[in-house]
């Protein structure tokens, strides 16, 4: 018995409501993250609609019923399993970085980590292909993302236009649009066919014809590098003129 245990309670009266001990809380969300990581699984592998919620539930040694508690319908923990994978991708790609151009080279990154998961992309090409109809149980999500995301790369364009590294006649909003659409498209290609196209290069190819210098970021430590030598060398040059002078002044006096 806690010190935080109510009088009622000690006197013996029940209380309305118990809190679950903090060790349950962590227990109950490892188990939503093994069951969700699971879910991906299951779904990446044999599709939404395939996938069973036994086979998931198996895989996290549970019954179904068990997993129901965790998440009351299939459809839920679809929505669940999205938001999961959304989560970790905004591991590699950060928009709220100052830099734009930073931002957007996480969708390279991004690009590349798809390129290890074929499962989950097919996946995902598959739900939002699907989702199109309103009926959907993904509907909503992938409308709400597109729009989130689409706002997000534009942001990115934009910052990439205010520190004036984007070339004329390039728009934000058309570029986040076209970005979009490009790795979308690219997704569907490389699945077909993995050794036809790299995502991750063929992405940054396209950021190059858009973005200034996109892939000068070793270059400009070059050239603050020689920018400091050079700093160096302006700094011993009095010396070196004053020798030079010193010895100028010898041979006159010398004539």
């Amino acid at each position: 018995m806690t010190e935080t245990t109510s009088a009622a309670t000690r006197e013996g009266t029940a209380p309305t409501g118990k809190r679950k001990p903090r060790g349950e809380y962590a227990k109950s969300a490892a188990t939503r993250t093994a069951i969700l990581d699971a879910a991906l699984e299951v779904f990446a592998e044999s599709g939404y609609r395939a996938g069973s919620l036994r086979e998931v539930a198996e895989r996290v040694g549970m019954s179904e019923a068990g997993l129901l508690h965790h998440f009351r319908s299939k459809s839920a923990l679809l929505m669940a399993v999205l938001d999961h994978r959304d989560a970790l991708a905004r591991a590699l790609v950060d928009f709220d970085l100052p830099d734009g151009i930073e931002a957007l080279r996480g969708l390279v990154k991004l690009a590349e980590h798809n390129a290890s998961i074929p499962g989950v992309v097919e996946l995902y090409c598959t739900l939002s292909a699907e989702a199109t109809s309103p009926a959907h149980p993904a509907h909503a999500y992938f409308v709400n993302r597109y729009e989130s995301v689409r706002e997000s790369v534009a942001a990115s364009f934009r910052r990439v236009a205010e520190a004036g590294r984007l070339n004329p006649g390039v728009d934000p909003g058309r570029a986040a649009v076209a970005t979009i659409a490009l790795m979308d498209g690219l997704q569907v290609q490389w699945l077909l066919d993995p050794g036809s196209t790299d995502m991750a290069e063929a992405l940054a190819e396209a950021f190059r014809s858009m973005i200034v210098g996109y892939d000068l970021a070793g270059l400009e430590q070059v050239l603050d590098a020689r920018s400091a030598e050079a700093a160096s060398v302006d700094a011993v040059e009095p010396g070196d003129a004053a020798i030079a002078a010193t010895g100028a002044a010898a041979e006159g006096a010398e004539a």
